[in-house]
């Protein structure tokens, strides 16, 4: 993920923390990959971004072999690197689309609301950069790595 910026980085991490709660309750059916791209993305959309956001959650998803707890701190490290770009507005966008995720095949397990609970916990203290979540087109601007 190093050839990515840092809100590129921020989604793909919400893309592999809402494929570790899509597995959650077993393994993720291929219907459900194709539904769980398209809430994904019609939540992450944003005609500013200069990458297709569903297909950085169909790559989280080729790794079907990835662990959930392993996906899980791979996606908070992820958002703490990154963390100078997420508004309060971003994690807004980003526990909503866990919460679909969840919702999207009841019933929402024990382990779903438990991966919520704990992401909430978890980004509740993150506060970005003012510079950078301030000034909504300054990431038009930057879309690309340099």
């Amino acid at each position: 993920m190093s050839n990515l910026t840092p809100l590129q980085n921020l989604h793909y991490a919400i893309g592999e923390l809402a494929y570790a709660i899509a597995r959650a309750d077993g393994k993720v059916q291929k219907e459900e990959r194709f539904a769980f791209g398209e809430m994904v993305t019609q939540e992450l959309e944003n005609k500013n971004y200069a990458f297709d956001i569903s297909a950085i959650i169909f790559s989280i998803m080729e790794k079907d072999q990835a662990k959930l707890p392993d996906s899980y701190h791979s996606a908070i490290r992820q958002i703490h690197l990154n963390s100078h770009y997420l508004s309060p507005a971003i994690k807004k966008k980003f526990i909503t689309v866990i919460e679909k995720v969840a919702a999207a095949y009841p019933p929402v397990t024990v382990a779903e609301r438990h991966l919520i609970k704990k992401f909430k916990k978890d980004i509740e203290h993150i506060e970005g950069d003012p510079f950078f979540t301030a000034i909504p087109d300054y990431f038009k601007y930057f879309s690309t790595p340099l």
